[in-house]
């Protein structure tokens, strides 16, 4: 699949981030090995900036990932960190 546009929301107060890296969630169907590939989040590369972590949910799995953005080129293109996989149990 490709990104979407909905699936990525600010978390937190992003109006006071000044320098500091800002916090979004991004929800979809793609795994985490096609949204950590280069360029992935390309048309949203106005809003992130180098340092920005980002939840990633795969709602098709359901798994949940943290990346952060290692670059965007001035050519608007972005790529994340390989990404650290949360782990749940549920032992209930």
């Amino acid at each position: 699949m490709a990104y979407s546009s909905t699936g990525l929301n600010a978390a937190g107060g992003q109006s006071k981030a000044g320098n500091a890296p800002q916090i979004w969630t991004y929800t979809s169907a793609d795994s985490i090995a096609t949204v950590n590939t280069t360029s992935y989040f390309d048309s949203a590369s106005s809003l992130l900036k180098v340092g920005d972590i980002i939840f990633v949910y795969d709602s098709a799995t359901p798994t949940m990932s943290i990346v952060y953005v290692l670059s965007n080129t001035s050519a608007g293109v972005v790529d994340v960190s390989d990404g650290l996989t949360v782990t749940a149990t549920d032992t209930d």
